[in-house]
């Protein structure tokens, strides 16, 4: 929302800046407005264009918000109370109530009124009525308590918001470990009871053969060994299948998702030849993950490195994983072309690259959030995995 108000404010600031221009006076002030023009216009742009950037900045400083004021003020001492900049110094108190809460409305509010009241006031012409003198004031109080009201409003909506994405996550970590389960149930009935019948019928086949009047000493041999190997192979599925389960019900047992990804970071490196280094972050360990959650983020690092490799032309790889807040972060990033500006996944996918819709799809399966673009850096792409570890606990029951 905040987008949208510098959006406004460069309209504004466009339509009123001739006007202000000239009926600037000659000489240093006409130089004072076009300064004022350029740094309002500027700051708006460069916000509206980047707020994701250089928003949190505005939130740590708002001495920058006050001097937009003290510029647009200036603007308007020239172009005149009844132009379009008048609508600018409105948008001054909402940012506020937006950016910093109702102190912050409250306190810019007050500043822009009392310089509309100021400049009302060292007008030439002879002095408007108090309901046209009230009328901008009183809309800048109206303006910040919208915003701070907005904000409560958004506060509000992202915390129920982080609320149901945790939530979600957890399903879809329950819903990871019960398919694993069904996985591996599906296993058991397709190899190991399919073994076993096959011990159970060559067993009926021995018994047949060494009943029978004149029993043939090769063929008994045979079944005997047939009957011999298909209980080691019935043993060997049971034991696999057996690690498998322990590994899903234990959480000690859980796989180190950063040992595992280092060890496929150096496996790429030596296999491609392409350099690519592996960087724990965090100051935080890494809780158990559930080997069927474990497996796919793992699948998604691993795909990102092979798109590299194959696509980008990079010369490098960095990867990188730890605990940052609540989340558990993941980060692929290479310096090779990166993608065009402006792809999407539908595009990919009719294009038939199924790689990066596949990762999508796979982050979604476990309830995790992936990021593919640049990532800040000036170029190539980053793969950002973010897993919240409150999908990685189990609620009390």
């Amino acid at each position: 929302m905040c987008r949208q108000v510098f959006g406004f404010r460069l309209a504004m600031i466009a339509l009123a800046t001739p006007t202000a221009l000239v009926n600037a006076n000659d000489g240093l002030p006409t130089r004072l407005v076009g300064a004022a023009v350029v740094v309002t216009f500027m700051t708006s742009y460069v916000l509206f264009r980047d707020w994701e950037r250089f928003g949190p900045l505005l939130l740590r400083h708002p001495s920058l918000l006050a001097a937009d004021t003290l510029f647009g003020a200036l603007l308007l001492i020239a172009a005149g109370p009844d132009s379009t900049l008048a609508y600018v110094s409105v948008c001054t108190p909402l940012l506020a109530g937006l950016v910093y809460g109702w102190r912050g409305a409250a306190v810019f509010a007050s500043l822009q009124a009392l310089l509309l009241l100021l400049i009302h006031a060292a007008q030439e012409d002879p002095a408007p009525g108090i309901t046209e003198s009230a009328l901008l004031p009183g809309l800048c109080v109206i303006a910040g308590a919208v915003g701070s009201s907005l904000r409560n409003l958004m506060l509000r909506f992202g915390a129920a918001t982080q609320a149901l994405t945790t939530v979600q996550a957890r399903l879809a970590v329950t819903e990871a470990v019960s398919a694993e389960r069904a996985r591996l149930a599906r296993e058991m009935h397709d190899s190991v009871a399919k073994t076993l019948h096959g011990v159970a019928l060559a067993a009926d086949g021995l018994t047949t053969s060494t009943d029978a009047d004149r029993m043939d000493p090769v063929l008994v041999r045979q079944q005997a060994a047939l009957v011999a190997r298909s209980a080691r192979r019935a043993a060997a599925e049971s034991r696999e299948l057996l690690a498998d389960l322990r590994r899903e019900s234990d959480p000690d047992q859980a796989t180190d998702v950063l040992v595992e990804l280092a060890a496929r970071t150096r496996d790429f490196s030596t296999r491609t030849g392409l350099p690519a280094v592996y960087r724990p972050t965090g100051a935080h360990a890494v809780p158990p993950v559930p080997p069927a959650v474990a497996r796919q983020l793992l699948t998604i690092a691993s795909e990102a490195m092979e798109n590299a490799h194959r696509h980008a032309r990079p010369t490098r790889v960095d990867v990188s994983a730890g605990v940052h807040g609540d989340l558990l972060r993941i980060c692929v990033y290479d310096d090779g072309r990166g993608l065009p500006p402006g792809t999407t996944l539908e595009q990919l996918r009719r294009a038939g690259h199924f790689g990066l819709v596949g990762m999508v799809e796979r982050a979604a399966s476990v309830g995790a959030r992936i990021r593919i673009g640049r990532g800040g850096h000036p170029q190539g792409t980053e793969v950002r995995l973010e897993l919240p570890l409150a999908a990685l606990t189990t609620p009390a029951a």
